[in-house]
């Protein structure tokens, strides 16, 4: 089955019972048992519910896994994956990381023990270096947020194999239309379903998809544990918006690299950042491991300042957090999606007050370039 047909015909489809094309909503909480632990397949929906079964399975499907998990939040689900560690583990990540995954590993899960370091992934002597006796996983994000820095995947899930590490790629940007984490050898593969997966600016979401039968019974026994599960509604949404993720996501490119062109020869604007420009470092590898660039583009105005200008003229880019919808996104990282790190830490890895960063939406292109255009002049 090709990706395009997958997304419409993998996982559970429909409902047998009814005959019904779309799963429908199972909006329960509890289900009749025939006698004391008989049921028929579900007991309580924090434990399992049909709606997002289906959701499970599909993601799971999607990306190749053993098993998939639907949380709450892309938040929820990183927390929840964390869960799997002990007081005194140690977790290898990439250093530009989301803010979020930042905040609730040196802010959180530091208090229970979790130690991290955080490293430049993209070159692999820096994670092998960064390895302890107590490391326990590699966590990668492969384009990070907001750099768009490229690791070489399959290298270092080898590495960590052959040190007894699991292997944690947070595949947001990419989503499984694009690229495969689990088939390049990673153990658990996650996503902020709120963005590409979704796609509509309408449901906040987490997804996990595991490679083994035993990373699906521990994270299982977690989200059951835990309770951050998502519910049949947003569950509902996600596969509706699933169904069109490989159309949106072959526009969502098409316009990216257009724009990044256009920005890369634009007097007015510094480094951009794409890995679908020619002088991107990590284009070759990433021509490799994945089967596009992306929505996702970030570039520096040179201040403050100037990055507020152009906030004010923009008519298409809608000043937002999140990304991966079908609008356009802008956002000022250093006071908005990675405001948590401080400013120290940020100017290093060079998250600068002047970086803007854009998710491009499926607008017709030329509206957006002359959009820019007009706000950089």
């Amino acid at each position: 089955m090709r990706a395009k047909t997958k997304l419409i015909h993998g996982g559970i489809v429909g409902d047998a019972t009814t005959g019904a094309v779309s799963t429908p909503i199972y909006q329960v909480s509890t289900y009749k048992q025939q006698t004391v632990g008989q049921f028929n397949g579900y007991e309580y929906s924090r434990t399992g519910n049909p709606t997002r079964h289906a959701l499970e399975v599909l993601i799971s499907d999607l990306e190749g896994g053993k098993a998939g998990f639907a949380f709450g939040s892309g938040m929820a689900a990183i927390s929840s994956v964390m869960m799997l560690f002990s007081k005194g583990d140690h977790i290898v990540l990439t250093d530009d990381v989301y803010g979020g995954t930042y905040r609730v590993i040196t802010k959180v899960l530091n208090r229970f023990g979790i130690s991290a370091t955080f490293v430049d992934s993209s070159d692999i002597t820096n994670v092998d270096e960064a390895i302890k006796e107590n490391t326990k996983a590699i966590f990668l994000e492969s384009p990070t947020n907001p750099l768009l820095k490229i690791t070489d995947i399959e290298a270092v899930t080898k590495l960590a194999k052959e040190k007894g590490l699991l292997t944690i790629v947070d595949n947001t940007f990419m989503t499984p239309y694009f690229q495969q984490p689990i088939a390049q050898g990673a153990d658990i593969v996650l996503h902020s379903a709120t963005k590409y997966i979704g796609g509509h600016s309408d449901v906040v979401a987490g997804l996990v998809v595991v490679a083994t039968e035993k990373l699906a019974e521990d994270l299982h026994f977690i989200q059951n544990s835990v309770g951050a599960i998502l519910g049949p509604q947003d569950s509902w949404l996600l596969i509706r918006g699933i169904k069109t993720l490989g159309l949106r996501m072959e526009e969502h490119n098409v316009n990216a690299q257009k724009i990044a062109e256009f920005l890369d020869g634009h007097a007015a604007v510094g480094k951009v950042y794409y890995p679908g420009l020619k002088t991107h470092p990590g284009r070759e590898l990433m021509t490799r491991q994945a089967t596009g660039f992306g929505g996702m583009i970030s570039f520096d105005v040179g201040s403050e300042k100037k990055a507020d200008e152009l906030l004010a003229k923009l008519r298409y880019f809608t000043l937002a957090e999140s990304l991966g919808a079908v609008e356009s996104l802008i956002s000022i990282p250093a006071r908005m999606t990675h405001a948590s790190i401080p400013r120290e830490r940020r100017l290093q890895l060079g998250i600068t007050d002047g970086l803007v960063r854009i998710s491009v939406g499926i607008e017709d292109v030329e509206d957006l370039l002359e959009d820019l255009a007009k706000a950089l002049a």
